[in-house]
């Protein structure tokens, strides 16, 4: 294990106490800029689960007020503000991301806790002003029951953030399971919960492990009645199947494809700069990262010339050295996809602007590449890369451009970039994307709802409508 204040143990959490795998088996995490080992943490299957399920139902027969709920969520808040160094620096070495922009990602992750904490009164009971059939009515938002959340690696902290905070200020008992390539972040999380928190015992349970026993576990459970994932399309509709027999509900964030549309109005060098933000953070690893980059035919050649000036720029290297802004890729299987994306377009025509130099460095890099006049038929036009590739595509005019980004089954996130705020705004309206952002590369806040459309998922996360994603509605008429 390496040495930190926050990984003092590598297993699960279970019922407020720190346990190892049954039969004793462990999973390697390495540090994928140059393949170190890391730690070997607790690799937990099906009776692991079932005991951090029961330790749940246990948690949830004692509820809590929406003020001790309030004071949990503060206080989580509170402990990554506290230690967001330390857990930026788990989060880099695990990841890969640079330092800073990991520390960051903890600071993301306090906001949600932060932001549940201010808002929670909305899911305080209420009774209705009218009073149809001579009866009073009460509305309560009660907990779910037990939740899963399933938490991918390319947001170790922030994604946990998302879903724990509503969970816990819906006052539900959770089971987490995170991404075996990036557990250690969680754990730091855990330590924290432990430490500093105080949270009942079942509260949030922790399984390490691989996904297929836990998360069939949790689907063969009747008490566990929503599972928020966020993950791949494929592995989206596995989990809609599985939910099925128990009518389980479901929060899923899934796979993207975002347009990154540029008018010849536009600003370009600011479209340039706000694409550098959105494309190469977390190494182009995100879901909502630009993947098709649609400019103006009249403007293409000049905007392509300002981004590779900005991308020649880009440091690569040791995410925990000092001006390093673009950090390795997960795995080996990264940076080949990425490779088949960029030698699929250059044999179907497509110019190549700039690619970086990644030489030398011993982990899974793929240099930052721009390509220009990207066909159609490309398969980074229809799959979504997850690494640092920016094809720009050409289009003509408005109805043109609309038609090319909704030709996709995902609809994640989308930007619009024009000097026309009142065209930006009537594209947007007919783009089926949930996150449609107008000049600005920004991606979600804790303080807006985030979520997909088509087959990027359905459910929302961050903002009031997310609180409520945990809970059900009971109405108590009164007579």
């Amino acid at each position: 294990m390496i040495d930190s204040h926050l990984l003092t143990v590598s297993g699960g959490y279970i019922n407020g106490e720190w346990q190892m795998a049954d039969d004793g088996r462990t999973l390697a995490v390495t540090n994928p800029v140059d393949h170190g080992h890391l730690a070997d943490v607790a690799a937990m299957g099906t009776d692991e689960t079932r005991r951090a399920i029961a330790a749940a139902e246990a948690a949830l027969a004692q509820p809590a007020d929406l003020e001790q709920r309030r004071y949990w969520l503060e206080a989580i808040a509170e402990a990554l503000t506290r230690h967001r160094e330390e857990i930026g620096r788990i989060l880099c070495l695990e990841h890969g991301k640079p330092l800073a922009e990991a520390q960051g990602e903890a600071d993301y992750a306090a906001g949600f806790f932060r932001y549940a904490a201010s808002h929670i009164d909305a899911l305080a009971s209420h009774t209705l002003d009218e009073q149809p059939r001579n009866c009073r009515w009460h509305i309560h938002h009660r907990p779910a029951g037990v939740v899963g959340l399933i938490t991918p690696w390319n947001f170790p902290i922030g994604m946990i953030a998302k879903k724990l905070s509503s969970a816990l200020a819906a006052d539900c008992a959770s089971v987490i399971k995170p991404s075996s390539k990036t557990p250690l972040t969680m754990i730091a999380l855990f330590t924290l919960l432990d430490r500093e928190v105080g949270l009942p015992a079942g509260k949030a349970n922790l399984v390490l492990g691989s996904a297929g026993p836990v998360t069939d576990t949790l689907f063969d459970a009747a008490s566990v009645r929503v599972i928020s994932f966020t993950g791949s399309t494929e592995v989206g509709r596995t989990l809609i199947e599985q939910s099925a027999p128990g009518i389980k509900r479901l929060t899923l964030e899934l796979g993207g494809n975002a347009p990154y549309i540029i008018f010849d109005d536009a600003d370009l060098d600011h479209a340039a700069d706000q694409l550098v933000s959105n494309k190469f953070r977390g190494g182009g690893q995100t879901c909502v990262c630009a993947n098709r980059i649609f400019v103006h035919r009249d403007v293409s050649a000049a905007f392509a010339e300002r981004l590779a000036e900005r991308v020649k720029t880009l440091a690569i290297g040791d995410g925990m050295a000092a001006g390093t802004q673009l950090g390795p890729l997960i795995d080996e299987n990264a940076v080949a996809k990425v490779r088949r994306h960029v030698d699929d377009a250059l044999a179907r025509g497509a110019t190549p602007v700039f690619q970086g130099d990644a030489s030398g460095l011993p982990g899974t890099f793929y240099p930052p590449t721009v390509l220009l006049d990207v066909p159609a038929n490309a398969a980074c036009y229809r799959e979504e890369t997850f690494g640092p590739l920016v094809p720009i595509i050409t289009f003509g005019d408005e109805r043109e451009v609309v038609e090319m980004a909704n030709d996709t089954d995902f609809g994640l996130a989308a930007y619009v970039f024009t000097g026309d705020e009142t065209r930006g705004h009537q594209v947007i309206s007919r783009l089926r994307f949930g996150h449609a952002a107008l000049n600005t590369g920004s991606g979600p806040t804790p303080e807006a709802p985030f979520g997909g459309m088509k087959q990027s998922g359905f459910g929302r996360e961050g903002g009031l409508e997310g609180l409520f994603e945990f809970t059900e509605t009971q109405t108590v008429p009164v007579g």
